[in-house]
């Protein structure tokens, strides 16, 4: 039977050569790619794949809070990140929303494929090419000390922060998310109370830095 896997990249080259590199091994089915972490959440629910192949940083939704959402109501799929991050802390991070894996994009093929097969079975797995992973992977899960600075926000106050990062207005935050912009604008508020950081310029640095978007989305 084949192993059922989703792709959520926001990079179509990438998404097309991991597709063709999974398609030539005789017991993958690609069942759909995403090109943001709502797409992906979508897609998930929709196609209920086996594992999903998805990078942190992605616009709309990132990868992280799209995994927590996946999780949530889909717990048996197994989330495996391909990202750029070779940042210990990037793994902490992943292994706290429940991710089973994580890989540097620069890994070979023959990892990818490997580690697809690892989470499948049940198990984790971290690339080698991340200092301390093993450590860090593991300490995610044992140590409430190890969450990141970001974990003191609400989900939806992370989903405003990554929107107002990518420059959306409070009204067109409030349109996307199907909420009034005085809600929005209370969250925006209790963000920076919780971060300590008052002004959006300062917020779209932080939310860079700690991969919740990137400066070209």
């Amino acid at each position: 039977m084949s192993i059922r896997i989703l792709i959520a990249d926001d990079h179509t080259i990438l998404r097309q050569g991991v597709r063709a590199l999974l398609e030539g091994q005789g017991d993958f089915e690609v069942v759909g790619e995403a090109g943001d972490g709502r797409v992906a959440v979508h897609l998930a629910f929709e196609r209920k794949p086996d594992v999903i192949i998805m990078d942190i940083t992605m616009p709309d939704l990132n990868g992280i809070e799209a995994a927590r959402q996946i999780l949530a109501h889909a717990p048996q799929t197994r989330l495996l990140f391909l990202s750029m991050h070779s940042d210990k802390r990037f793994v902490t991070r992943v292994m706290h929303a429940g991710a089973a894996g994580y890989l540097l994009k620069d890994c070979v093929g023959d990892e990818l494929v490997s580690a697809i097969h690892q989470v499948v079975a049940g198990r984790t797995y971290v690339s080698r090419g991340v200092a301390g992973a093993t450590d860090a992977a593991i300490g995610a899960t044992t140590d409430p000390s190890a969450q990141p600075p970001t974990e003191v926000l609400t989900p939806r106050e992370r989903e405003v922060l990554q929107l107002l990062a990518e420059g959306r207005s409070t009204k067109g935050i409030a349109f996307h998310l199907k909420v009034s912009a005085k809600t929005v604008e209370t969250h925006r508020l209790r963000i920076m109370r919780k971060l300590e950081i008052f002004t959006v310029a300062e917020l779209t640095k932080y939310a860079i830095r700690e991969g919740l978007t990137t400066p070209e989305t």
